[in-house]
């Protein structure tokens, strides 16, 4: 390991996207895993020898993991989703304190896609109802998606509205991550359309947002901020 390599707690390391982020940080030389952790395994005494920890485990392990790095004042990247109101209330807490990454979804892609449906929503206006249509793998718990509800929270701030807007979400097969929010007017239909062909578009986006994060100011970040939209 180079000295100026960022050294990454891995939580949730045995886990689809964890085992991805392993394989992808040892081509990184900016990268190094120092510690790994998964059910059962003790996060306080992993933090203390790294410069971030990166979470892709479950969102009850939430308390433990801001806790961890509130004592030892380590910086978060937070990969997991279906936290409830009360676990995005304590994440919310802890940046106060320390900086901390918080994505629905860490790829390129999707975060231009939320940039494109804000900018649709804003130009196409209320003649044009709008729905967004997921799928994943059979595997995935949460429903609706992070990445789902982001979308409808960027419609819903976009149009200055409180309506919820409609979700389809399909768990089948192995597909890894579709999104497509539809916005039907009169006469006429635009679809936005982001497909994820591979897990490592967003291990790829995790590892570049724990190099990022370390020595920003506390504050709750995401990857708007790392691409500048």
């Amino acid at each position: 390991m180079k000295s100026s390599s960022v050294r990454v707690l891995l939580v949730g390391a045995a886990g689809r996207m964890g085992k991805t982020i392993v394989e992808l940080a040892k081509a990184d030389s900016a990268i190094a895993i120092t510690a790994q952790c998964d059910l059962g395994d003790s996060i306080e005494a992993a933090m203390k020898n790294c410069d971030v920890a990166i979470d892709f485990s479950h969102a009850d392990a939430i308390e433990e993991i801001c806790r961890a790095a509130l004592q030892h004042g380590k910086s978060l990247v937070i990969g997991t989703t279906g936290h409830s109101q009360q676990q995005r209330q304590l994440i919310e807490e802890a940046a106060r304190f320390l900086p901390i990454f918080f994505a629905s979804n860490f790829s390129v892609g999707v975060n231009v896609l939320f940039w494109l449906t804000r900018k649709a929503a804003e130009l196409l206006g209320h003649d044009f109802n709008a729905e967004i249509i997921e799928t994943h793998h059979k595997m995935k718990k949460d429903a609706p998606s992070g990445t789902a509800k982001t979308l409808a929270h960027v419609l819903k701030t976009a149009r200055k509205i409180q309506d919820e807007i409609p979700i389809q979400s399909i768990r089948e097969g192995e597909v890894v991550g579709e999104h497509t929010v539809i916005f039907t007017g009169p006469g006429e239909r635009l679809e936005l359309t982001h497909r994820a062909a591979s897990r490592e578009i967003f291990a790829r986006g995790a590892l570049r947002a724990g190099k990022w994060i370390v020595g920003k100011p506390p504050g709750l970040y995401s990857m708007q901020d790392v691409l500048g939209l």
